[in-house]
């Protein structure tokens, strides 16, 4: 399903090398969760608390959460993403509307796009948007962060394919 081969083991031991490789794992790790699952099961949301939790709604905010902080707040593009102020987790309704395999493609390409950003940029470069506390994060940090987004939401992941279709895995 994908280009990349799903590994937390950097070729290098350097600190750009290891960063990447661990936000490629944790992105491989989200479609490889996904692998096989019927669009019926994807569209789901077994959690009575949580309706907008799907396998499709993390696919799609995972993308959309990377754009945001690649494109929007790294180098200062208007926010054209899914979201309002009347519904802040549109990207999250939506994606039921989308097969799963289409968003999981989109996730993909745009992966390959931002993982260019990542290579052609100083880790220390700060973000041309400050964050709501007026600070102006490095690219280190966003990456840091899309790292821990991307697990923890992996953890979801897991649970919403186990309780569709009782598959586990690594």
């Amino acid at each position: 399903m994908t280009s990349q081969t799903r590994t937390d083991r950097p070729s290098a031991w350097d600190e750009r090398t290891q960063l990447a490789t661990f936000l490629d794992y944790a992105r491989a790790t989200a479609r490889a969760k996904c692998e096989d699952v019927s669009a019926e099961d994807a569209r789901k949301a077994p959690l009575p608390g949580s309706p907008l939790m799907t396998l499709s709604g993390l696919i799609n905010h995972l993308r959309w959460v990377e754009y945001f902080w690649f494109q929007v707040v790294f180098l200062g593009e208007e926010d054209e993403g899914p979201w309002t102020d009347e519904d802040p987790d549109r990207e999250m309704r939506i994606a039921v509307d989308f097969p799963l395999p289409q968003l999981l493609q989109e996730y993909e390409e745009q992966s390959a796009r931002y993982r260019e950003l990542v290579a052609a940029h100083d880790l220390d470069a700060k973000a041309e948007r400050a964050g709501r506390d007026g600070e102006h994060v490095d690219l280190r940090w966003i990456v840091l962060h899309l790292v821990e987004e991307t697990a923890r939401h992996n953890g979801h992941i897991d649970i919403l394919r186990e309780m569709a279709d009782g598959r586990t895995g690594d």
